[in-house]
């Protein structure tokens, strides 16, 4: 390995750390903060944000900003800050991100400079939490994605996992207790300087702008001391490492063992799946996670019954299907019918009259993005029916658009048949882009 660049010395120090994770299980690393300002680290750090985009904070300041200033000088100072420990988090600019159900959904968009200290202080870190988290959980880790936890779901049931609790917790991030994730925290950290990052961010302010353009700054999170905000870098690993309090509390009270139950877990969403158990592991479930002082979502969390009953998760519906070959019934997943909607409705709104100004060939390009990036996701189980409606909602909306561009309204689709759409056009085609990945795959 060429250790002369920047990722591949991180990734020697990822690995050392790693290693003396797994080996050694209830070792407290005490020497961490020095490799937070590492120059290495920081401009990895640096370069995994500018890859992730994403918009200004507080300050205004933009990643442009920062290579019209000097990208090394940038970082050569916020290491000197963190080196003197000066270093204190602006706060957290809060934005609504509108959600499926019509309600809203709040994300915090640190500073890029907090930014990059949290990934940083993540390069770190995740190593070492890694190789805790449990093997139901699938957010944020690699090699590791919604597919699989999907495939995994779909196993159990294919071993008579069929009584299922399909859970929702009310505002996760946001009502995370800050003194039992510190705990869990320093339960492999020692380091004091490491652990004061981590309370500063999940202390810090909260600016919001009201539709009038009035700034008002809170301390809700410190007043509270409740949340880790989304959107925040280091948000995603330590809501896993909270998370991992409930998975592995289920096993070591042997409730997976007297229940027959499985656990798979995606962030704050999860099901339980069991032998004739589901009510009782309901109720052990809503104990668990009031000593976890999280809120489980009463109206959305219930128990269902497979083939007769059906649920939802990530996207996905677990039910009974057809086998097109045989006609027989299965259970197994299918896109969800709000994902299907969500997508037309994309699609709809990318082929309204005030995009017919748009040159033909970038619709078809933005078209086909969202077509493939929709499809690439949901190509386990039974897909034929709702590829088709996609697929046809695409049609029926480009041959709308394209008759309003030019003023040729044609009848039933005659001046734009879909051989224009698909072979002149280019408009893609899912059943040939996209192939189906069978289920059994990594489960």
């Amino acid at each position: 390995m060429d250790l002369s660049t920047p990722q591949a010395s991180v990734q020697k120090l990822q690995a050392a750390l790693h290693a003396k994770a797994k080996e050694s299980p209830t070792f407290r690393f005490y020497a961490l903060y020095d490799k937070v300002y590492r120059a290495d680290v920081l401009s990895v750090a640096l370069t995994r944000c500018q890859a992730n985009k994403g918009a200004p904070g507080v300050d205004g300041q933009t990643f442009a900003d920062i290579e019209a200033y000097g990208r090394d000088q940038w970082l050569a100072e916020l290491a000197q800050e963190l080196k003197a420990r000066t270093y204190k988090p602006n706060a957290v600019k809060r934005v609504w991100i509108p959600k499926a159900d019509g309600k809203q959904r709040p994300l915090g968009i640190p500073t890029i400079r907090d930014r990059v200290v949290q990934m940083a202080a993540v390069l770190v870190l995740e190593p070492i939490f890694e190789a805790d988290l449990q093997p139901e959980q699938f957010a944020y880790r690699a090699e590791r994605s919604a597919s699989d936890a999907v495939r995994l779901v779909q196993s159990y049931l294919d071993q008579g996992y069929t009584e299922v609790v399909d859970a929702d917790l009310s505002g996760y991030f946001d009502s995370i207790p800050h003194a039992e994730l510190m705990k869990s925290v320093a339960r492999r950290i020692s380091d004091r300087h490491v652990l004061h990052l981590v309370k500063m961010w999940l202390e810090a302010a909260v600016e919001e702008t009201d539709e009038q353009g009035r700034t008002q700054r809170t301390t809700v999170n410190k007043d509270s001391h409740r949340g880790t905000p989304q959107g925040g870098v280091a948000s995603p690993l330590l809501a896993n490492l909270y998370m991992r309090r409930f998975l592995l509390g289920w096993k070591q009270a042997g409730h997976e063992q007297r229940l027959q139950s499985r656990i798979v877990n995606y962030a704050d969403d999860f099901v339980i799946l069991t032998r004739g158990h589901a009510e009782q592991a309901m109720a052990t479930m809503r104990v668990m996670m009031a000593k976890l002082k999280l809120t489980v979502n009463e109206k959305k969390t219930r128990t269902c019954s497979l083939p007769e009953e059906e649920f939802t998760f990530l996207g996905f519906t677990f039910g009974k299907q057809y086998s097109w070959k045989t006609g027989r019934p299965y259970i197994g997943p299918a896109p969800a019918t709000k994902k299907v909607q969500a997508i037309c409705q994309k699609i709809s709104e990318a082929t309204c009259r005030r995009t017919v100004r748009r040159a033909t060939a970038r619709q078809v390009e933005q078209l086909n993005a969202m077509l493939l990036g929709w499809a690439n996701y949901f190509r386990l189980g039974y897909v034929t029916a709702a590829w088709r409606a996609v697929q046809q909602h695409a049609c029926q909306r480009l041959r709308w658009w394209l008759q309003r561009k030019h003023g040729n309204k044609g009848r039933k689709g005659s001046t734009y048949p879909p051989w224009v759409l698909h072979q002149k056009l280019g408009l893609v085609e899912l059943a040939r882009r996209v192939r189906r990945s069978p289920l059994w795959a990594k489960a």
